[in-house]
């Protein structure tokens, strides 16, 4: 199935809705569920690129896996590796 724009929209209509969804996680005081907080911070990292592709626009790739790599720096996770391998060189 070839590549389409509503498609890219669809998923970042999506992780704008989650990012909406789970705004009340967010915060380094914040006591709710860890994994729950871990994806509002990912999907709050994300929600400005979101936000572009849904507007017709594009982002910087780069910038947007630095941005999953301070969630990283945060949770002692490692989301990031699984996006660097999206990124174009």
């Amino acid at each position: 199935m070839p590549f389409t724009q509503s498609q890219t929209k669809i998923l970042a209509q999506g992780i704008h809705e989650i990012r909406l969804l789970l705004s009340g996680y967010l915060g380094s005081q914040n006591a709710g569920d860890p994994v729950v907080r871990r994806a509002a911070h990912l999907a709050y990292a994300l929600h400005n690129e979101a936000l572009s592709i849904i507007e017709g626009g594009t982002f910087d790739s780069e910038k947007a896996v630095d941005k999953v790599r301070t969630v990283d720096k945060m949770f002692e996770e490692s989301f990031a590796s699984r996006f660097e391998t999206h990124v174009s060189k």
